[in-house]
Parts: structure tokens; C-alpha cells; sequence
């Protein structure tokens, strides 16, 4: 069953990745919005033709974000990071810049220290004002499943024809602290096999790590029910021998289980 977050603050919930994170959607709270199309995506598939998109006026979610910092102040409940998240990618939101300059204010002022987060597909890096804004941030959370122009169809499904060099060179352009997120996963998906972990796979993956000189990797595998049936997990030790290879070439790592 898919995943489909139904508030535009949600948490704090205890991530794996995040530690005590409070999660902000910009996105419709009834479907997910997106350009990418990921077999794994826990909050299913993108279908952006049958429904008309309603973003949030950005004067209400402002207004959301302001009273849940207000709480969490009052009550002195910790925090360690402020994530967006959510029902897709959060950088479709048509007043995402606006968005991000209130919510940076906002930390300042009622929580201060706390790290502000964005989870992205680096699909619309080539907007200067998604650049720019993502710039402001504490961490850019980066997806990058695939080396391979091939893989990132077969896991990624992307809607836009922009090969996987277009989006190295973007993350690579990204300044400030950077970090890739990268799922592992195997099994079929319309009768083709896919395997990300594969050694030359794993190669051009490395390599395009090279090029990026990310702060630090991600490493997971899946976690919950994908809307692509046959998929499976990759094992611990696997996913720690991918880690081993990323710290090998002087890029810090870690694996997320």
C-alpha cells in the first residue's frame, strides 16, 4: 500500500537517516507529484494524468510551518532536523524558493541551530532558482541510484530525456554540503532484470562519486512495500562491501539498514 503523507508538517518522527526529523510536504496531500517514476517508491506510482496538481497556497504552508515551530519551541521538543520530504519531489512546488527563504527565517528565529534538510531528485538543478535556494540549505539530500544512463531509467524512471552526465554535472556544480542517497535493489520489473549492485554497475557509479565529491553517501536498500512487486532487498554484507569500495576512494560513507 502506498505511502501518501497526509499533512503538510508531519513528526517528529525517528528517522534512520535523519535522526528526530519534523517533515515538511509541499505537495497535494491526497497523490504523490513527481518526475520521477522509481520502482521503489514507498509512496507508489507517479500518475500525474488522471488528477489536475493543487499545490498548497505557499502562504499556507508559511503559516503551518510557523505554528509547529512555535510548539516545538514552547515545549522545547529537540529536533535534529527540519527535512523536506513528503508526496514526491518537493522542488515542484511552484513557490519552493519563497518556501525556503520563510522556512530559514523561521529556524532562525524559533529554532536555531537546527539543521534544515531538502530531499531531491536533482531533476530541476538547471532552474537557477531551485539552485540558488537549495544553496541556502543546511544538506542537499541527492538522489543518485544508478552510474549508468541505463540504470537510472530502469530504477528512476525519469520523465524528463536528461542522461545520467547532464545530472553528475549538475550535483557536481551544487555547492555547499552535498549528500548522495543511493538505494540498492534488485529483481524484475515488466519482465526485465534489474540490478544496480552489479561491478559494472558499482563502477560508473563510484566513478560519477568521483566526479561529485559529495560531503558523505547515503547507502540503503528497501525498507518497506514497493510498487514494483518483484523487487528485493540487498543483503548487509553486500550493501557494507559497497560502502567498504565509496570510503576506499576517499569518500566518506555509511550504510543505513
Amino acid at each position: 500500500m502506498a505511502l501518501i503523507f497526509n499533512d503538510i508538517v508531519f513528526g517528529p518522527i525517528n528517522s534512520r537517516r535523519f535522526g528526530v526529523s519534523l517533515g515538511i510536504n509541499l505537495l497535494p496531500l491526497k497523490n504523490k507529484v513527481c518526475n520521477f517514476n522509481c520502482i521503489y517508491c514507498e509512496c507508489g506510482w507517479t500518475d500525474l494524468k488522471s488528477f489536475k496538481v493543487e499545490y498548497f497556497d505557499a502562504n499556507k504552508i508559511i503559516t503551518t510551518i510557523e505554528q509547529r515551530f512555535e510548539e516545538l519551541a514552547e515545549n522545547k521538543i529537540h529536533i535534529d532536523s527540519i527535512t523536506f520530504a513528503g508526496n514526491g519531489e518537493p522542488t515542484m512546488h511552484p513557490d519552493f524558493s519563497e518556501i525556503i527563504d520563510e522556512v530559514v527565517r523561521l529556524r532562525n528565529k524559533l529554532l536555531p541551530g537546527i539543521k534544515i534538510t531538502v530531499l531531491s531528485n536533482s531533476t530541476l538543478l538547471g532552474v537557477q532558482s531551485i539552485r540558488e535556494s537549495l544553496q541556502k540549505v543546511d544538506a542537499k539530500v541527492m538522489k543518485l541510484d544508478a552510474g549508468t544512463t541505463d540504470m537510472l531509467i530502469k530504477v528512476d524512471k525519469p520523465m524528463s530525456s536528461k542522461n545520467i552526465d547532464w545530472y553528475i554535472q549538475k550535483l557536481t556544480e551544487l555547492k555547499g554540503e552535498v549528500i548522495i542517497q543511493t538505494i540498492f535493489l534488485k529483481g524484475y520489473h515488466d519482465g526485465e532484470y534489474i540490478d544496480n549492485t552489479t561491478p559494472e554497475e558499482l563502477s560508473a557509479w563510484i566513478n560519477a562519486l568521483k566526479k561529485i565529491k559529495p560531503k558523505s553517501v547515503m547507502i540503503y536498500t528497501i525498507d518497506r512495500d514497493t510498487p514494483a512487486k518483484d523487487l528485493k532487498k540487498i543483503p548487509i554484507d553486500k550493501l557494507n562491501s559497497i560502502c567498504n569500495m565509496v570510503l576506499e576512494n576517499g569518500i566518506d560513507a555509511k550504510v543505513y539498514n
